[in-house]
């Protein structure tokens, strides 16, 4: 069975999406990756669309059903890939309930600020009620500021498992999403490729 990776954050705007899918560009050249994407936005269904239209690609496998579908779908992917990795809707619902109830590892997107924070405890909680492994990861974040080391020292204060790697404020995560792509496959030479290397290897670590 597949190891499956929930991204959650109930805050808009703090990068899930983006991480699900360079998360799987990343792994795809040497692992089976499945996204399913259950946020009602759809854009990781979109992305996928974007990167079907590009031959020579990594394979990935998409899908997006949900409701009652959601549990059998994800049994299905989970027979098939190596990894699967969940985009959640920013609420928590039902099916973001399924989804964490579900992961090996739940994945947390935190801006260097504090209602990214705020906006995480739903996603905690719930995390630790189900007893979850959970990894903050800092996204757009300057190398280093007041306010970043004020998040940091919360978050380690709390004991949560906030992620060495971390992801700057890069355009282009923005251009490589745009071209269906993960920034490895994009702009391997990028600083942004190195960051997002270092993350999939930290996240592989703690799975084992």
């Amino acid at each position: 069975m597949a190891l499956v990776i929930t991204v959650a954050q109930q805050k808009g705007g703090a990068g899930k999406t983006m991480l699900a899918a360079n998360l799987a560009a990343a792994w795809a050249g040497s692992a089976k990756i499945a996204i399913f994407d259950i946020d009602p936005q759809k854009s990781l269904t979109r992305w996928h669309f974007l990167r079907s239209q590009k031959p020579g690609l990594a394979k990935i496998t998409l899908s997006d059903a949900s409701g009652w579908r959601l549990a059998g779908e994800l049994e299905r992917l989970a027979r098939d890939a190596t990894i699967v990795i969940i985009d959640t809707p920013p609420q928590i619902e039902s099916d973001a309930l399924r989804a964490v109830r579900a992961a090996n590892l739940v994945l947390l997107p935190v801006q260097p600020s504090p209602p990214d924070l705020w906006a995480a405890e739903g996603t905690l909680a719930l995390a630790a009620a189900e007893k979850k492994k959970v990894g903050l990861v800092l996204n757009r974040a300057v190398a280093r500021s007041r306010l970043r080391t004020q998040i940091e020292n919360e978050i380690n204060g709390r004991r949560l498992n906030l992620l060495t790697a971390t992801l700057g404020n890069r355009a282009a995560f923005a251009n490589a999403f745009a071209q269906g792509m993960g920034i490895i496959e994009s702009a391997p030479k990028n600083i942004g490729a190195a960051e997002f290397a270092a993350l999939a290897d930290e996240i592989k670590e703690l799975l084992k």
